[in-house]
This record gives C-alpha cells, sequence and structure tokens, in this order.
C-alpha cells in the first residue's frame, strides 16, 4: 500500500467576474483550464476523494500520480465553468455542498455569489463529479454546541441523499476548522472521510478525518500551481497562512474554554 503524499487541490468559486466576498478564492475560468491541461501534461490522475480513502484504507489499487480536485461551498461558476473543462479531461472531482445555500428547496440564503440549483448538482454528479457533505449554513463546526453541530452535519447528509438518491460519503470541514468533537459528529452521522485544509499534502498517517489540502486563489499562477501539485516549496508558499493559522487557533481555543466555564456556572 503506497503512503506517498496526494495533493488535494482546494477550489472554491470558478468566475470570470467575482463580487467582493468570493474574488481572493474565486479562480479565473482560464486559469482554472490552464492548470487542468498542466496536471494532465504532467501525468497526473484526478481521483474522487471516496477512492482515495478507499485505497488508503482498504488497499485497493489507485493510479500512479493520483491529485483531488474537490470545491467547496456549491458555486454556480463550478457548472457553468468547470465542468465543460473536467469532462473535456475526463477528470474525476469533489464537489462539497452547504446545502442550505444552495438555490432552490431547503435555501437558508447565505450564499457569498450565485449558488448552484440542485438540478445543476445532478447534472455534475452524472459528470464524475462525487457530491460531498459541508454542512447546512456553513458555520465554523467547532464553534457552535452539540445540538447545533449535530444537525448541520445530519441535516446536511440527509438533504444530499434525498436530492440525489446517494448517501454522501465525504465531508469537507467549512473553514478547515474541525476538532476531535467535530470529527467525531462528522464520523457518527456516517461520513466516512472528511477534509481539513492546512495547505499541505494528504498522507494516510492524517487519518481518514484530517486529511489536508492546498489552497488554489486567484492570485495562483501557473508556476506557483505546478509547484503545489509537485509538492515543493508548500511550507514557504503557505508560511503566511500557518502563522495566521496557529495564531487564530490559541484564539479558538481559549474562546472554547470561556464558553465551557460560562456554561458551567449555569
Amino acid at each position: 500500500m503506497s503512503d506517498a503524499p496526494v495533493p488535494i487541490l482546494m477550489y472554491h468559486s470558478i468566475a470570470a467576474a467575482p463580487n467582493d466576498a468570493t474574488r481572493a478564492l474565486s479562480v479565473a475560468p482560464e486559469a482554472f483550464a490552464e492548470q487542468m491541461a498542466l496536471l494532465g501534461d504532467r501525468g497526473f490522475t484526478p481521483v474522487g476523494t471516496a477512492e482515495l480513502a478507499a485505497g488508503w484504507r482498504f488497499g485497493s489499487a489507485l493510479p500512479a500520480r493520483p491529485v483531488l480536485i474537490t470545491f467547496d461551498d456549491g458555486y454556480e461558476g463550478v457548472h457553468r465553468h468547470a465542468l465543460p473543462v473536467l469532462a473535456k479531461h475526463g477528470f474525476a472531482s469533489t464537489l462539497f455542498v452547504s446545502t442550505g445555500w444552495l438555490r432552490g428547496a431547503h435555501d437558508t440564503g447565505g450564499g457569498l455569489d450565485t449558488m448552484l440549483s440542485w438540478d445543476q448538482v445532478r447534472e455534475l454528479a452524472a459528470e464524475q463529479v462525487e457530491i460531498g457533505g459541508h454542512s447546512h449554513t456553513h458555520p465554523q463546526l467547532d464553534q457552535i454546541d452539540d445540538d447545533a453541530l449535530r444537525f448541520e452535519v445530519r441535516r446536511c447528509r440527509e438533504i444530499v441523499a434525498d436530492e440525489l438518491g446517494t448517501r454522501p460519503g465525504s465531508f469537507a470541514y467549512p473553514y478547515g476548522y474541525s476538532s476531535r468533537r467535530v470529527r467525531r459528529a462528522v464520523r457518527e452521522a456516517g461520513f466516512a472521510q472528511s477534509l481539513a485544509v492546512g495547505n499541505a499534502l494528504a498522507r494516510r498517517r492524517q487519518g481518514p478525518y484530517a486529511l489536508e489540502r492546498v489552497t488554489v486563489r486567484r492570485s495562483t499562477g501557473v508556476e506557483e500551481f505546478e509547484r503545489l501539485v509537485e509538492g515543493r516549496a508548500i511550507a514557504r508558499n503557505f508560511a503566511r497562512d500557518r502563522a495566521l493559522t496557529k495564531g487564530y487557533a490559541m484564539v479558538r481555543r481559549a474562546r472554547q474554554v470561556r464558553r465551557k466555564a460560562i456554561r458551567s456556572r449555569v
């Protein structure tokens, strides 16, 4: 069983003219097409999240150079701009949807830009796109109480199953934030694997509920993209992100301790 690191690419919106809320994490359609062509030229084979997890969990065969292409939230540009490119190359991918953000049934509002409809999600699912969960309303899961956490994770899975007729097996944490409590809730809801962020290559030893991804931004040029998928200079590219994440993690832990102390006094 190979334990070679695997690049898991995290995209959000694919849009020519993104709004201010999504601009930094919105990749231009032309850049996305160039990035997918590079994957093909370098001999990478995109696989779904469930396929990678099964390969590492059960020892099933994986291609020589696997890569994961993932999209978070459920923006309409994934259908409009990404799907034709993925279909052209025959690439598999995974879309993690926040079910309360999608247009149509179950819509709670909150989406940051134009979101997918359920008909579009079904079309994506028919074209080698694995559909995974990303919570119902996209909260910071490690900052909400147990009842809200269970609702967010389970309601998301129920809606995807009802709309697509298939229970999703993969999950991605909104904002990349998780904790032991969150990972346990995701597992107990029936998800078999889940993705964080981390801005590092994924490795089998991370475990099925904490696989790390690398962020692809609007500012990611093709040379930087090549370095990311080849696993070169990732630490340097994301040094500032990691420092901010570490500092914010300390703040978040302090908030959790404070909330627990308040609850214990009530």
